[in-house]
């Protein structure tokens, strides 16, 4: 915490390096945010831009009640809904996401490793299709590890919402999954 007030001190004091470290440090946090939200790529470069602009901006007014990296988070998420608010309509928000691949060796045959993309890419297919509240759970909570009560800050949800929004989330996948599982 120290370490955020006197970095967070520097930013205030016109210190551009001091910025550029937060920048570092929360660009890979508010970049998953918004790609959960909206999953075209160039839309998240520029929102994440946006995002850092309104955190430079306001950075006086934090006020040290939560994390550095759960206010920003808050901004990051509030940015990518205003934003789907602004252009629903207009376009998809659902596009394809990359694959991430191991780039280690294994001891898997190719039928075993390619059966774990399939439902790998399933899987990631039927969290884009979650609502955006469920999915945005569901990352928050599993990929990022917050808690509740951070994804209440990030969020606005209440706990109560939140279990609720996550138990839900959790269940259509179970259930689309192993639907899936049961063709094969």
């Amino acid at each position: 915490m120290e370490n955020e007030k006197e970095l967070i001190s520097r930013i205030i004091n016109q210190d551009v390096k001091a910025f550029k470290i937060l920048v570092i440090q929360h660009e890979k946090l508010v970049v998953f945010i918004i790609s959960r939200i909206i999953q075209n790529n160039e839309d998240v470069k520029d929102l994440s831009q946006e995002v850092f602009i309104k955190v430079y901006s306001n950075i006086s007014q934090f006020k040290f009640e939560s994390k550095l990296s759960t206010w920003i988070a808050r901004i990051a998420y509030f940015t990518a809904i205003n934003y789907v608010k602004k252009v629903s309509g207009k376009r998809g928000l659902t596009d394809d996401i990359s694959n991430f691949e191991n780039l280690h060796q294994t001891e898997e045959n190719p039928e075993t490793l390619l059966l774990k993309k399939n439902q790998s890419n399933f899987i990631q297919q039927e969290i884009n299709k979650l609502p955006v509240n469920y999915r945005t759970v569901l990352t928050l909570y599993h990929l990022n590890e917050f808690s509740y009560q951070e994804i209440y800050e990030i969020t606005g949800m209440p706990e109560g919402t939140v279990k609720n929004y996550l138990f839900r989330a959790r269940k259509q996948i179970k259930d689309q999954l192993e639907t899936y599982l049961n063709k094969l």
